[in-house]
């Protein structure tokens, strides 16, 4: 593999799992705090044209990265949702 390759993979890697630690807390404490929608909305909307824009590329490194993002996010969505929910009841 080119240098260029494993710096494009460390990113994706990187940039894949950001958000794994704040869907971890979320889950374990049960509340997702004050994290905006508009946010999340707009970083699943950024991940899913990247994704179409590694399907263009043919490069799967974006794609498979960032559809692990969209992954994280729409839990962590979900699960602020969820959590909100429960604290109105």
């Amino acid at each position: 593999m080119q240098l260029e390759t494993w710096i494009g993979l460390a990113a994706s890697i990187c940039t894949g799992i950001s958000m794994l630690p704040q869907l971890i807390k979320t889950y374990k404490e049960k509340q997702a705090g004050e994290i905006s929608y508009v946010m999340l909305a707009i970083l699943i909307a950024g991940l899913g044209l990247w994704i179409w824009y590694g399907f263009k590329k043919d490069d799967w490194i974006i794609i498979i990265s960032n559809a692990v993002s969209v992954i994280i996010n729409i839990n962590i969505l979900v699960l602020q949702i969820i959590f909100k929910e429960k604290k109105k009841a």
